[in-house]
């Protein structure tokens, strides 16, 4: 098919796409995403309990929490799987109980697990939902050929999806949840069980939605990856949003950064202490690491502390700033380490 073509199938198909759900299509004044005072209860369990939040349209919103906090629960209300005990929803300027067909035609969705049909070839899985789209057979042929290119799927398109990697299904079904182009796609621990390189090629790809204008709520258990991606972070506990804001605005939370000095032989260590003590109001001495460590406001004191490290006869391996991390703020926050485990919320 000729590439003008091709822009013209796939333009109709998202002028179609846009008509079954809205006539007046996406307005960049509203946000992509939205939840108001979201509450879902099981029984006497109340998995989430007044939960609130927006996405700006092209933004990345990371949904952090400990296991059983209410964020897959959430994903779940926002994509209609469960209808809320209470509260409102919006994707794509549709509520998700009034309007669940125009808000599955507005969104993708990628589960903590991979969906694809084993059965079928990469090639064969996307084809399948393009035409549960009811899209152009063509367009589906082309655009299907692009997505396969663009999450270096194309030398295994014709390979059942069993003999995949774990990496490769999950970037198979990211490729399947944007078939029929999403203006808002929702993850749900997307990278859960990669290995670390699978893990970093996935956030490439997923960078690249964002550059192209897809808004993405990200539920996960890497705290690096939240640092990574997100924009703005929700952090949930017990069903409650405690925290939100960016990833730097968290951190500060947690405490201030940390000028770290690290001296390469132990016999200066001592004579680096007295040279700091001069320098800041407090110090704290680790002998083992051969380090020093001092409260820091920012650049300015790296610079000040370097310069009158350069002037002495002291050896260093390393001077920094370090900030408070992300797992810092779960600490903080809820008295506990983030655990690298499936998420297991109840359900109904």
């Amino acid at each position: 098919m000729p590439r003008s073509d091709f822009r013209r199938d796939r333009d109709e198909s998202r002028m179609r796409l846009s008509a079954q759900t809205s006539s007046v299509g996406r307005m960049s004044s509203q946000p992509a995403i939205e939840a108001e005072d979201l509450v879902k209860h099981f029984g006497d369990t109340h998995a989430v309990d007044g939960v609130s939040f927006t996405v700006p349209e092209g933004s990345v919103l990371g949904m952090l929490g400990p296991n059983g906090a209410g964020k897959t629960t959430t994903v779940r209300m926002m994509t209609t799987l469960t209808k809320p005990t209470s509260g409102t929803a919006r994707v794509a300027g549709h509520d998700v109980v009034k309007e669940p067909a125009a808000v599955r035609s507005s969104m993708g969705l990628t589960g903590q697990a991979a969906t694809v049909d084993e059965l079928l070839t990469g090639r064969e899985n996307i084809r399948l939902i393009g035409s549960l789209y009811g899209l152009p057979s063509a367009y589906i042929r082309s655009y299907g050929d692009e997505l396969l290119e663009r999450f270096s799927l194309t030398e295994a398109a014709d390979r059942t999806a069993k003999t995949y990697s774990g990496g490769m299904r999950r970037r198979l079904d990211l490729a399947v949840s944007l078939v029929a182009t999403p203006p808002v796609l929702f993850l749900d621990e997307p990278t859960t069980g990669l290995d670390p390189r699978s893990r970093v090629e996935l956030w490439d790809v997923l960078r690249g939605l964002v550059k192209d204008g897809t808004t993405l709520l990200l539920t996960t258990q890497y705290l690096e990856e939240a640092d990574q991606l997100a924009d703005r972070i929700v952090v949930i506990d017990h069903g409650k949003v405690i925290a939100e804001g960016t990833p730097l605005e968290l951190k500060e939370q947690s405490g201030k950064a940390a000028l770290v000095v690290t001296v390469s032989h132990a016999d200066q260590l001592q004579t680096a202490a007295g040279l700091m003590r001069d320098l800041v109001d407090e110090i704290h001495v680790d002998e083992s690491a051969r380090q020093i460590t001092a409260p820091a406001e920012g650049l300015r004191d790296v610079h000040r502390v370097a310069t009158a490290f350069e002037s002495s006869e002291i050896v260093l391996d390393d001077l920094g700033l370090k900030r408070p991390s992300l797992d810092d703020v779960f600490l903080h926050l809820t008295g506990h380490r983030a655990e690298p485990t499936t998420e297991e919320e109840a359900t109904a």
